[in-house]
């Protein structure tokens, strides 16, 4: 834990220190603790340093919402954007802004909400319409299709409205624009759902062995699947609504973890909390420095990254991490 909070300062501070206009260590000091109102650090706390905590509030709730989903499905290729959720939650973005174009973020984050648990039904369904099983192959299969599918509604309805621009631009997978407003209606939502799960972590422990051991001890299958599985639905919509689409990060964050912490969930929450704040961070700093003074979208960066890493735990049997 204090391993993986000191790497976070340490990525937060390279973030806010590199980019196109590099600074100093001492005007991101000034940013964060005083009133100066000099041209450098207004750029710093107007413009990266929102951008900076919607990276760690995004890659801590994916990597979290990753870590529940390969615990209670016990399918260690489970990740949000791999299963429906992030897709339906773009879906739902699109029809926000043709039919309700006035929304708030608030309102827009409640839309990828409704989105998310669509899109996570539908993968369930036809994951389990044959003989009622939830291979992890299956899974994934079905998550491939339901993504495919709500992303092709998505641009459908974007051209045909017209409105091509304003998805792209909100879905891009990057932080570009992100701001204060932005971070005030979503943040809360992100931080309460992370404040919950720890709490949750052991009940996790003994979905990961099995539905029957979990009956055997008295767990609530049905009320704890559904509380854990809410809160996956409230964090990636929260994302989805901040950056748009990002896959992997779920994926690769939790399998880490797991390799450093071990296999219990009391462990793997908190710090897959701070391991994936950690690597979005990086990934957005790349995102920004490797072509500046043009930017490259986060979603880029994760999935040059996360695309190797599930090939690598596909072919491993998903054993490679555990």
């Amino acid at each position: 834990m204090l391993g993986s909070v000191l790497v976070l300062m340490v990525c937060f501070i390279m973030a806010m220190m590199f980019g196109a206009e590099e600074t100093t260590f001492r005007n991101v000091w000034l940013t964060l603790t005083s009133a100066t109102k000099s041209d450098n650090i207004l750029i710093l706390r107007e413009i990266r340093l929102p951008r900076e905590l919607a990276a760690m509030l995004i890659g801590a709730a994916l990597a979290v919402s990753g870590g529940i989903m390969q615990g209670i499905t016990r399918n260690p290729l489970a990740d949000p954007g791999l299963l429906g959720l992030t897709s339906g939650a773009n879906m739902a973005l699109a029809l926000a802004f043709v039919f309700m174009p006035s929304l708030g973020y608030f309102g827009i984050m409640v839309a990828c909400f409704v989105g998310a648990a669509l899109g996570a039904a539908l993968v369930i369904v036809l994951g389990s319409m044959w003989r009622g099983s939830l291979s992890p192959i299956r899974v994934v299969l079905a998550g491939a299709a339901v993504s495919a599918f709500m992303y092709a509604i998505s641009d459908g309805i974007s051209i045909f409205f017209k409105i091509s621009k304003d998805v792209s631009m909100w879905t891009s997978g990057g932080l570009i624009g992100t701001t204060w407003g932005q971070i005030q209606a979503i943040g809360p939502v992100i931080l309460i759902g992370l404040a919950i799960v720890p709490f949750l972590s052991n009940q996790i422990n003994i979905l990961s062995l099995s539905d029957e051991v979990a009956t055997g001890l008295g767990q609530r299958l049905v009320l704890v699947k559904t509380v854990l599985f809410l809160l996956v639905i409230v964090l990636t919509g929260a994302s989805v609504a901040l950056i748009g689409n990002m896959a992997f990060v779920g994926l690769m964050i939790p399998h880490i973890v797991r390799k450093m912490v071990g296999t219990d969930y009391r462990y793997i929450i908190p710090v897959s909390i701070f391991a994936g704040a950690s690597f979005m961070l990086l990934a957005e700093t790349l995102g920004r420095t490797i072509n500046a003074p043009y930017e490259t979208p986060v979603v880029a960066i994760a999935a040059m990254l996360g695309l190797p890493f599930f090939l690598f735990v596909v072919r491993r049997g998903g054993k490679a991490f555990s």
